[in-house]
This record gives structure tokens, C-alpha cells and sequence, in this order.
């Protein structure tokens, strides 16, 4: 589904549910990792994170927009827009909306693990990124430090 496709289908799901045209701009944002969807306060635009529609189907993707277009008419007319709002709790209820989305599976992140170890005291550093060891001393001692290893991991 492209970002024509989908602005077309909220629009859709906007007069046929809430009987008010959507008049901003919904788009995939596949940088959201944690949320299936989120509604900008300022813009008014509308994001959806397209690994939903991949895991779980047109199903899930309506239900996302459903809540989101909740936030968006709620939020315009100046009512409770917010999760905990009675407002929102009852327009979900009135439209079918899902409180939360479905759970994405979890992905194994890739990482590595560097260790430092100060040539005075010995004491061991585990960083994730890089330390310039020309700049950065021992908090102990004030030693060098010495990059002794560097491990790439799978990690969750």
C-alpha cells in the first residue's frame, strides 16, 4: 500500500465513521517502532507504522486508523482527546476502535560491546560506542585506556 493509497483509505474511513471529512495528511512512518499509530497535536497529520500492515493485515491497519482518526476529530472539535478521556472512550466505543494495537514480534537487535581496560589500574570499561582514548582517561586512576576487545552480538 503506498502513502496515496492510504491517505485515500483514512479519508474514507473519516466520512463513512465520523461523518467529517479528514482534511490533513496520513502517511507510513517507518521509523515508529513502538506504536502502530500517533496523531501530531500541531500538524494534525496522521502517522501509521507499515510493519503493521505486513504482520497483521488490513484488519489491524483499519482498527489503528480508527483510534487515531478518534484523536484527530476529538481533538479539533476542542473535546477530551486524550486516552483517558471520556470523550475518546466513547467515540472508540462508537466507531469499533481498539483501545491498543496488537503487539509486533520482537526483533533481535545487532550490537557489539567494546571493553576498555586502563593500563595503571586494570579496571574495565564496556562501552557500546567508541571511546577516543587520546581524550578520555580512567575515572579511577587517570590511566590510558587500551581497547582490548570488540564483540558483535544478536542480542534481543
Amino acid at each position: 500500500m503506498t502513502n496515496e493509497e492510504l491517505q485515500q483509505l483514512v479519508s474514507t474511513l473519516s466520512k463513512r465513521l465520523f461523518k467529517r471529512p479528514f482534511r490533513h495528511q496520513a502517511y507510513f512512518n517507518p521509523r515508529l517502532r513502538t506504536t502502530g499509530g500517533r496523531y501530531m497535536l500541531k500538524s494534525h497529520h496522521i502517522d501509521i507504522n507499515p510493519k503493521y500492515l505486513e504482520e497483521f493485515g488490513m484488519d489491524e491497519l483499519i482498527g489503528i486508523i480508527k483510534h487515531e482518526l478518534c484523536h484527530y476529530h476529538l481533538h479539533l472539535e476542542g473535546k477530551g482527546y486524550k486516552h483517558g478521556d471520556k470523550d475518546f472512550k466513547d467515540l472508540l466505543a462508537e466507531v469499533g476502535g481498539p483501545r491498543h494495537c496488537s503487539s509486533l514480534p520482537i526483533q533481535k537487535k545487532r550490537g557489539r560491546r567494546l571493553t576498555y581496560r586502563c593500563k595503571e589500574c586494570s579496571l574495565e570499561f564496556i562501552r557500546r560506542k567508541r571511546v577516543d582514548t587520546n581524550r578520555f582517561v580512567c575515572g579511577r586512576c587517570k590511566g590510558r585506556l587500551v581497547l582490548e576487545k570488540i564483540e558483535e552480538f544478536q542480542g534481543s
